[in-house]
């Protein structure tokens, strides 16, 4: 693992343990040239998981997809880096078997953002919806408000 401050390639680690209800390691390690801590992550890859696309196309399920989209919705909204972590690892839980749709991770994504942040939904939705108009919006924002 290259040190982030400087580059090197030898460190230490200095505290190992299970985080994400074990689904991930977090690994605190020490640089041993600048002595820079710093904190890195070890979890399984889920590679054989292909996602549909709308136009019919595939590709492999993407974690970093997921994370990009979640924070770009939470952006500039009371929600922490754990609680972002939480809703990745449970859109990945529940991607499982074969062949996944694009619509079935955005549905996903879309549940984990209600529960946490109802702006960061309606953000996330109005992409995933193609909201074009502000009625659409108003009618997302009814359905919240009656939930």
């Amino acid at each position: 693992m290259k040190c982030p401050k400087c580059g090197c390639a030898d460190d230490k680690v200095v505290d190992s343990r299970a985080c994400r209800e074990g689904a991930a390691i977090r690994r605190r390690r020490e640089c041993e040239s600048c002595g820079y801590r710093f904190t890195t992550y070890e979890e399984v890859v889920k590679d054989e998981t292909r996602v549909q696309k709308r136009d019919g196309s595939y590709e492999p399920f993407d974690r970093t997809k997921v994370e990009v989209a979640i924070r770009r919705a939470c952006g500039k909204r009371p929600v922490n880096d754990e609680q972002i972590r939480t809703m990745i690892d449970n859109v990945v839980a529940k991607v499982e078997g074969d062949t996944v749709t694009a619509d079935r991770v955005a549905e996903l994504v879309m549940a984990e953002l209600h529960k946490v942040d109802e702006v960061a939904y309606i953000r996330f939705a109005s992409v995933y919806r193609k909201f074009t108009d502000v009625a659409q919006f108003l009618s997302a924002i009814t359905e919240i408000v009656r939930k």
